[in-house]
């Protein structure tokens, strides 16, 4: 029999938020904790894109691409800029920007000849001393190929020289020469084997003669790319098991032109990112790419469209490219690029936190809606069976975002300060997702939500501030979950203002979450094992509202692959191990009904600023649990989280079902709650697997812990 979410959740949802007088009551747990699981009653499925990754910018780490810049959107300059210096750390790739080899004014951007973009390097050439560019700060391997490309133009006089350097001796590097060049640009392939392991390759391109030569473009990457992705961070990202990508992800898409991700790779133009203190965005990633990469891992692609400095006709035109027949205009266009059947992208997400004052082309809310519907009709002309998810904030996700300002987390002279007290009104002018659901209903298929949290922070309703806590570790880790919790809580509130929304059985897609890890007066080094458990938790509580949930994405998801000081991808972060291991026994599950005999603790904060009226979890503190019956019911799955650093225990009952058999148990059970894998080294954080020949009627929990028990039921 299947059950509705409150049903679901009647077991978990007891107690009340506390805060009094800025004091924590925290109760003690019962001597023996007691689940119940009622196995005749299950949700809904939990959707499998609930596993997703997004990516920002257009281009990622993901891409196999190993020079910076390559397409010469900066002018090379002998030494940084006070901007690039700036932005160094938080360079895409580990190369340097490229430098010229030569005296001053050896090189110089022509502006009248560009291959690519506004200007291309032109070198002026000595007969006996090399001159032209170099970059440095390239990680190779051992025993590893590298294949690339250049475009190169110049006089008959030019004689050319392309390089990887991995050390300091004349016999350290391989060179290719270049045959003659012409006027005209001509593409050369690129091909070198490293002996060595070093961070420090570099690549030169230099030449000696008479007159000039001009850089068009050039590549490098590790010769075992897949289709021009990293075959490390591939295999990963199959083995997690992601079953959405949002690309392209976060503020960058309102400033994103979904044309300069078409054609030729190397003839697509470099832009800056505006939002990104000016980085270079090369395009390599486009349309193309990204469905190739949602191919490789299985993956349902999520195309966001930008609606902040976009247009509806863009976004109509978009739709026509990836959907449409070759009968029409931009289906020709696409097949012309090499994809004569359409790509049939079925979800589109519409903007990005377009209520921020930080977003590209913001506008206000009355404005805004009309904008929204504006898009989507276009859209929806074009290719009626697509969905469309809407940019929204509720007052929690809006709440979240105005203490934050108010603690100045995120410095900028261009938002103003908020005075209004929080949180915010239900219905105001603040309640962004509620206005849209007013007068955008229609044209919404589910609902975007954020939400970031912040372990060691609570916000103070009297003081209106962020106030530094130190709650026990199981409080801190259920931070994150809480955020659910809230936008379940104002949904409620926005079906009984608006009982039309049952007819649209509209659902969140959580595509940015995540926690935060500052306090009032700086940032902190979290415990390695806190996210983890925190992560854990949250799926756990999407889980438990399967109902309502339809997809998301960890912010980060895919960079919890670590790749070593060579470029290698070597192993998962513990984050990533707990979302692989969530993936790989949750997909498509029915979730069920789960009682006990400990309720949760409140956590301290403001109800729908940081922390819900009601608390969240299932009634079995200090262990969060939640179980399912596989889609098929032949198997019962039983997750159990232990965020406190002692081991627990659990009493277990299982009604409507019978177990037969002996069953198996996937753990991730580290060593202390400072736990972190770290790229290239042996992991502390492991899934281990354990045989079990019953589910025990005391069930001892580790530590530290995340712990997946199945067992096949009597319909196996």
């Amino acid at each position: 029999m299947a059950i509705n979410r409150r049903e679901l959740l009647t077991a978990s949802m007891v107690g009340a938020a506390l805060w009094r007088q800025g004091k924590k009551a925290f109760a003690a747990p019962p001597a023996h904790i007691q689940a119940v699981i009622d196995a005749a009653k299950t949700g809904e499925p939990i959707s499998p894109l609930i596993f997703g990754g997004y990516m920002e910018p257009a281009t990622t780490r993901v891409w196999a691409e190993m020079l910076t810049d390559r397409k010469f959107a900066n002018p090379i300059v002998s030494a940084p800029s006070a901007p690039e210096a700036a932005a160094s750390p938080m360079r895409r790739f580990m190369g340097e920007p490229f430098r010229p080899v030569g005296p001053e004014g050896t090189v110089e951007m022509d502006t009248q000849r560009p291959f690519v973009g506004r200007h291309s390097p032109r070198v002026k050439l000595d007969s006996r001393v090399p001159h032209g560019i170099q970059q440095s700060r390239l990680r190779l391997a051992r025993g590893k190929s590298y294949v690339g490309r250049i475009y190169l133009a110049g006089e008959p006089g030019a004689k050319v020289v392309v390089q990887l350097v991995w050390g300091p001796g004349p016999g350290d590097s391989q060179a290719i020469t270049i045959p003659p060049l012409s006027r005209e640009y001509q593409k050369f392939a690129l091909n070198f084997t490293s002996p060595v392991s070093t961070q420090e390759g570099r690549l030169e391109i230099l030449g000696t003669g008479v007159g000039t030569f001009h850089i068009g473009a050039v590549s490098l990457m590790p010769a075992d790319n897949i289709q021009g992705f990293h075959a490390g961070m591939i295999r990963h990202f199959i083995d997690a098991g992601f079953k959405m990508v949002k690309w392209p992800g976060g503020n960058f898409v309102s400033g994103y032109d979904w044309y300069d991700g078409i054609g030729d790779v190397d003839k697509r133009p470099p832009r800056f990112q505006v939002m990104w203190g000016n980085r270079v965005e090369p395009n390599d990633i486009g349309i193309h790419e990204f469905i190739t990469l949602c191919r490789l891992l299985g993956a349902e692609p999520n195309l966001t469209i930008n609606s902040g400095f976009g247009s509806a006709r863009e976004a109509a035109e978009e739709v026509e490219y990836c959907n449409g027949s070759t009968k029409t205009r931009l289906g020709r266009l696409r097949a012309d690029n090499g994809h004569p059947e359409p790509f049939n992208v079925r979800l589109w997400t519409i903007g990005n936190e377009m209520y921020g004052p930080w977003q590209l082309g913001r506008m206000s809310l009355n404005h805004y809606w009309e904008k929204h519907n504006r898009i989507v009709q276009a859209m929806k002309a074009v290719d009626p069976t697509i969905k469309v998810v809407l940019s929204g904030a509720t007052i929690c996700e809006r709440g979240i975002g105005a203490a934050e300002k108010k603690a100045n987390f995120f410095p900028s002279e261009w938002e103003p300060p908020i005075p209004d007290p929080l949180p915010w009104e239900l219905g105001g002018r603040e309640d962004w997702t509620g206005w849209l659901l007013a007068n955008c209903r229609d044209n919404v298929d589910y609902v975007s939500e954020h939400t970031y949290s912040y372990p060691r922070l609570a916000y103070d309703s009297q003081k209106q501030s962020f106030v530094n806590v130190q709650d026990p570790l199981p409080i801190q880790a259920r931070r994150a979950s809480n955020r659910i919790g809230e936008a379940m809580e104002v949904w409620q509130e926005y079906v009984k203002k608006m009982p039309r929304l049952k007819e649209r059985n509209i659902k969140f897609i959580f595509d940015e979450w995540g926690c935060r890890h500052r306090q009032i007066g700086g940032s902190y080094q979290p415990p390695g094992m806190l996210t983890p458990l925190a992560y854990a938790m949250f799926l756990h509580e999407m889980f438990r509202h399967s109902d309502m949930v339809a997809a998301s994405c960890a912010t980060g998801s895919f960079g919890t692959v670590l790749i070593d000081s060579f470029g290698e991808a070597t192993g998962f972060s513990a984050e990533g191990l707990v979302l692989k291991l969530m993936a790989n026994h949750f997909d498509g599950a029915l979730p069920l009904p789960l009682s006990g005999n400990s309720p949760q603790q409140p956590v301290p904060g403001t109800p729908w600023v940081d922390v819900p009226k009601v608390p969240i979890g299932s009634p079995t503190y200090p262990l969060d649990m939640v179980a399912a019956l596989s889609h098929d019911r032949k198997i019962l799955i039983l997750s159990v989280v232990n965020p406190t650093e002692s081991a627990q225990e659990f009493s277990p009952r299982i009604a409507g079902i019978k177990l037969r058999g002996p069953g198996k148990l996937w753990q991730i059970a580290p060593p202390s709650l400072n736990s972190a894998n770290q790229p290239g080294a042996k992991p502390v954080v492991e899934i281990l697997e354990y045989p079990q020949t019953a589910l025990a009627d005391t069930v001892k929990v580790p530590p530290v812990s995340i712990s997946v028990y199945e067992f096949e039921t009597e319909y196996a």
